[in-house]
């Protein structure tokens, strides 16, 4: 590259990671903790992502980053009573009373001054008519501050390679349902909006079983400029415990 050539905040350094729904199961607990699993059965999953700037490839740091996702039996805190064994045809933020005040699965954590956030949780399970996911919010504060937040960048959905997630699925906590979860290209919010860039980089934790955990990660590529159209900061007040 020419000395002289400078990049602009419209040329992208990295690509977007694509946006997707936030799903009828977004609220907003305000628990900024690293260990969000609360003791549920599962197989343990430890999440590092790393949030960078796709303007200028640096770390995004002091942001917040809320991740939230089902139970091993397809539950959400928040909707624990609802059958993960039947479809839900409903997509909208809100659209689905809570049936409690569960907050299990749920949590978010600060960037570090590397863009990144480590979570402790468990693998998810699935419910009717979805493959496999975590959900993601990335909002944009003033300095650490939960308080001062300025917008709500990126929100999307983090899938499983399907090896791993077979895997899983056969142990005890999450077998004996009374339907499958789809594949990743089954699952239209994949095929249409996540694909590849997407998924999650997976390892195991141990060397003799996947019953050890397993270790996933993945980097982030937002705009810190954009409001996203997914989950408005508001929301974050309209949807609390």
């Amino acid at each position: 590259m020419d000395d002289n050539t400078s990049v602009t905040p419209s040329t992208p350094v990295y690509q977007l990671t694509p946006e997707q729904i936030a799903g009828p199961y977004f609220r907003n607990p305000k628990l900024i903790r690293r260990n969000i699993s609360e003791g549920l059965d599962g197989i343990p999953l430890v999440l590092r992502l790393t949030i960078i700037d796709a303007m200028t490839g640096q770390p995004v740091t002091g942001a917040v980053v809320d991740i939230w996702h089902c139970n091993a039996r397809g539950a959400y805190s928040g909707w624990s009573k609802i059958d993960p064994d039947k479809k839900v045809d409903v997509g909208a933020i809100g659209a689905i009373p809570r049936t409690d005040d569960d907050t299990y699965l749920r949590g978010g954590q600060f960037t570090d001054k590397k863009g990144i956030v480590r979570f402790t949780t468990i693998y998810p399970g699935f419910y009717a008519g979805r493959a496999l996911h975590i959900h993601v919010a990335v909002r944009i504060t003033a300095g650490n501050n939960y308080l001062e937040e300025r917008h709500v960048a990126w929100v999307g959905q983090l899938y499983f390679p399907e090896v791993a997630s077979r895997s899983v699925l056969n142990a005890r906590e999450y077998s004996g349902r009374t339907v499958s979860a789809l594949t990743n290209d089954e699952d239209f919010h994949y095929k249409n909006r996540g694909g590849e860039a997407s998924t999650l980089n997976i390892h195991t934790l141990g060397r003799d079983s996947n019953e050890d955990g397993f270790f996933g990660h993945m980097t982030i590529a937002i705009d810190t400029f954009t409001v996203s159209s997914q989950i408005k900061a508001e929301d974050f007040d309209r949807y609390t415990v």
